[in-house]
């Protein structure tokens, strides 16, 4: 005859959720103390934490000497956010008890939730000095580190699984985990020779990324980092990050025309994303594809509105392709609406869009807005200097004369031109 919690599962798996809820409390009354911990174990694993919790409880109540007990209400009270509860579980276990180093494991879980990551790197490392050799605790404290972005104290105490035959732990490809591991803090050697060891079936769409990101560091492996990058799009084309590098190498290997279509990819992908518009329409300007430059420009401002890197890149494609009402325009528009500070690039491309619609007043305004921003740019102080010589500002047209001599002093023709502007003030 079927144990009340069995009866119990069945009615859970189809759907009966009033009879499980009679077949729990006949359970509890009438099931052995065995069954009732595995249906508690059951429940957990499925989601009912509350049912989980109250046979744990029961069992508590009736041996509370079972210390396995607290841990696993300790865990359900960490899922229910509940930290004082978790505490007071795992500080009724003592340092003798068999189950004081599944708390301190527990405990090092609940520390780390709640961004105490010294404490919980204080419990993993005690109960790494009472058993060093139990991998749990390994691969706890590998995971620990990796996930706190010390990835290179992490990989010795991977490898250490590793040497003990665990290849897999927890559903993880520990091979994988040191890869990736040694390409993130730049051993990319090393990297690759874990990461070409996967498995098909156990690359991963982000240990795939990662064995392309390692294969795009060396020129020599550029072709199989394109390999890789295609595969994992072809794959998951909802991969978002792997457009990026993947047009930048089709950049790298002079095929701008794949790096745009990669970037309409990425663009379809995630529409949100600035540098996919960036980059795209740099690279459609560059083969001459101007309107569709502007139409990428234009679409991005329109899914992420006043994006200051955007509004730069579109400004100044318009000054380089003589648009300067558009520049005018778009930039008035974005000065209206932004009330943080504005990037002096855009005080330099309405100077030079005014001064080329001789509208010389807002020239001006803008000219010397910009000035004090790139005294250390000699492509910029060069044309102000003349612009204010000019327009008859004089005092500008010196300080910006001063400063591009400073910078370039071997520009002779500049040189006696500020020769010039000290004798007529002496």
């Amino acid at each position: 005859m079927a144990s009340f919690a069995e009866r119990m599962l069945d009615e859970l798996s189809s759907g009966q959720l009033d009879a499980a809820k009679k077949s729990f409390a006949s359970s509890l009354r009438y099931d052995d103390d065995d069954t009732i911990y595995s249906l508690a174990e059951e429940l957990y694993g499925l989601g009912f934490s509350n049912q989980a919790k109250r046979a744990y409880q029961k069992l508590l109540d009736k041996y509370p000497d079972e210390d396995q007990l607290r841990t696993a209400l300790a865990d359900i009270a960490i899922d229910d956010d509940d930290t004082d509860k978790a505490l007071m579980y795992l500080s009724e276990i003592s340092t003798d008890s068999t189950a004081y180093l599944e708390s301190l494991l527990v405990a090092a879980d609940l520390y780390q939730s709640e961004g105490l990551t010294e404490a919980a790197e204080d419990k993993l490392l005690t109960a790494y000095q009472l058993d060093d050799q139990e991998p749990i605790i390994q691969f706890a404290l590998a995971e620990f580190y990796f996930s706190t972005g010390k990835y290179q104290t992490a990989i010795p105490y991977y490898r250490q699984l590793i040497k003990a035959g665990e290849r897999y732990f927890s559903g993880l490809d520990i091979v994988s985990r040191i890869g990736v591991a040694y390409a993130l803090v730049g051993n990319f050697d090393n990297a690759l020779g874990y990461l070409e060891q996967i498995k098909e079936a156990d690359m991963t769409p982000d240990v795939r990324f990662q064995l392309g990101l390692t294969y795009a560091t060396n020129p020599e492996n550029w072709q199989k980092a394109i390999k890789t990058f295609t595969q994992l799009r072809d794959l998951d084309a909802s991969y978002a990050g792997v457009y990026e590098p993947l047009a930048q190498l089709y950049v790298d290997a002079h095929e701008p025309d794949k790096a745009l279509v990669t970037y309409q990819e990425g663009i379809a992908v995630d529409p949100f994303n600035v540098k996919f518009y960036q980059e795209g329409a740099k690279i459609a300007a560059e083969l001459g594809e101007k309107e569709q430059a502007k139409s990428l420009y234009q679409e991005g401002l329109e899914n992420v509105p006043d994006d200051a890197m955007l509004i730069t890149s579109y400004s100044d494609f318009l000054v380089q392709n003589d648009d300067h009402v558009g520049n005018i325009n778009l930039l008035n528009e974005y000065f209206s609406n932004d009330d943080t500070d504005i990037n002096p690039q855009l005080y330099w491309n309405l100077a030079q869009s005014y001064t080329a619609l001789e509208d010389f007043d807002m020239a001006t305004k803008y000219w010397e807005a910009a000035l004090p921003s790139f005294m250390d740019t000699a492509e910029f102080l060069k044309p102000a200097y003349y612009y204010f010589r000019n327009e008859g500002e004089r005092e500008l047209a010196l300080r910006a004369l001063q400063a591009y001599v400073q910078l370039v002093p071997d520009d002779f023709d500049m040189v006696s031109a500020l020769q010039n502007e000290v004798d007529q003030e002496l």
